[in-house]
């Protein structure tokens, strides 16, 4: 009974907790952002500008926009776009997490969330393509911070009362999702069902639950062969190695064309990501001896495509400011697939930027858990209606930044950009990382080192400010 009783309190403390980091982020959390129509918008290697089309174009001053990826005076597109990338956040509820009693990851685990969503982004890139948009993203609902704190608020007192009472708290369903009838006729139509079924998939494999193979669950379960327990702070240069075993563990057949590769020391070994990209026959693994495959199995591509992750550090105890234009550069790319890292202890998805302020996705916000093993379940809580943005200036030192790269001969495309855009400036000595020929090996390198050891501590910024400009204001 003592024991029962006290599953009991660990249960309430962690709802309390949940509900806790639901009041106190909506509280620091701009519920409405405001753009200028004057300046252009850049989000993962698109280049939007709200000008109405008749005004002069403002061309000349997109960072690196190719024409293609220029899009003038439409801002729901800009909306659609952003709307169409997977946002994955604290959820609540789900069954507890390895090694622990552990049933919500709200206040620590952002890290994890933000790195998530840098993966997705990889792997929509990789099924479905830059130009892909969710048909129902413009039917999202703006987030409401003083709604969202209530729905915490009374989920808290029903499981009280449920406590209490001796009866189970009635689990809260989700938004009622009705699938679209599968098409039947055109081409066109047979593709965007196609391409739908993939959009399911690929958020299905962030679920919570032991069977997803990206979900948080499994996260915490790598994160335990590094010296991680669930509910420790991961920082970006350990989210980024527990990532990689990740993808190279999935046996998900949706992930066998993709594996990751993560820098070391802020240095990107040709040679070992060209390794990468060489996809291992049938019955070939890359650490075993090649074994004659039977003829039944189907030949693999020639070409694995890899998620390169580079963990860096942008400064001192803050970002230096002459990495702000590089920072601007990267996510200019259309292969960039993101930076994760963020305020102090409080970790973002930087997707993209206007003027001298990050566009970024929060994953601080508590949402309730949602079984993905369903066929038909909703989808709703995985996009984003609405952005935010932060100041440059704000942007914390340590970050890992993302990269997609198709084939062996696309990352030759990418080192040589990439090498023109990491030379230093006359002030900045140091580029933020750099490309090496050769493999890792070739170089003495401590193996055994902790990736703990490579972390640098997030400093604490005590100020806040807070924001109350429009939901989406043109200004």
């Amino acid at each position: 009974m003592e024991s029962k009783g006290s599953d009991e309190v660990e249960k309430l403390k962690t709802k309390f907790m949940s509900v806790w980091n639901n009041v106190k982020y909506s509280w620091a959390l701009k519920s409405k952002t405001s753009f200028s129509r004057n300046s252009p918008v850049f989000l993962l290697g698109k280049c939007y500008h709200f000008k109405a089309e008749d005004e002069d174009c403002p061309s000349k001053d997109c960072h690196e926009g190719s024409d293609e990826d220029f899009v003038m005076g439409n801002v729901e597109a800009f909306r659609r776009d952003f709307a169409s990338r997977v946002w994955l956040t604290y959820r609540e509820d789900f069954p507890p997490l390895p090694g622990s009693t552990l049933t919500s990851d709200c206040g620590w685990g952002c890290m994890l969330r933000a790195g998530q969503m840098m993966l997705a982004q990889a792997l929509v890139l990789h099924l479905l393509g830059r130009d892909w948009t969710w048909s129902e993203a413009l039917t999202l609902q703006p987030l409401d911070a003083e709604t969202r704190t209530t729905t915490a608020a009374k989920r808290l007192v029903a499981t009280l009362e449920a406590s209490l009472q001796g009866t189970p708290k009635s689990s809260e369903s989700g938004p009622t999702f009705v699938p679209q009838a599968q098409a039947s006729g055109s081409a066109e139509e047979a593709d965007a069902h196609l391409k739908e079924m993939y959009h399911r998939n690929l958020v299905s494999w962030f679920g919570e639950g032991s069977s997803a193979p990206l979900g948080l669950h499994r996260l915490v379960h790598l994160g335990l062969t590094m010296g991680k327990q669930a509910g420790d702070w991961y920082g970006p240069a350990v989210v980024a190695h527990i990532f990689k075993k990740a993808v190279k563990e999935a046996t998900d057949p949706g992930l066998a064309g993709i594996t990751a590769y993560v820098s070391q020391d802020c240095t990107v070994y040709s040679f070992d990501v060209m390794d990468c990209h060489k996809a291992p026959r049938a019955g070939e693994t890359s650490d075993a001896t090649p074994e004659k495959p039977p003829p039944s199995l189907p030949t693999l591509p020639e070409d694995r495509a890899v998620i390169i992750l580079v963990p860096v550090r942008l400064g001192g105890e803050r970002t230096n400011p002459e990495y702000f234009d590089f920072v601007k550069s990267i996510l200019s790319l259309e292969y960039c697939i993101g930076i994760i890292g963020g305020k102090p202890k409080q970790a973002c998805y930087f997707v993209g930027f206007q003027d001298d302020s990050l566009i970024y996705m929060d994953p601080h916000y508590c949402q309730s858990f949602v079984n993905v093993s369903t066929s038909d379940f909703p989808l709703q809580s995985f996009h984003c209606p609405s952005p935010k943005k932060m100041p440059f200036s704000k942007l914390d030192p340590s970050c890992t930044i993302g990269f997609y790269s198709k084939s062996s001969q696309e990352y030759e495309r990418i080192k040589v950009e990439l090498s023109k855009l990491l030379q230093p400036s006359l002030k900045e000595k140091y580029p933020a990382f750099t490309f090496v020929e050769g493999r890792s090996a070739d170089y003495d390198l401590s193996a055994g080192l902790n990736t703990e050891r490579r972390e640098w501590p997030f400093i604490r910024d005590t100020r806040r400010t807070v924001t109350t400009a429009g939901d989406f204001v043109l200004l």
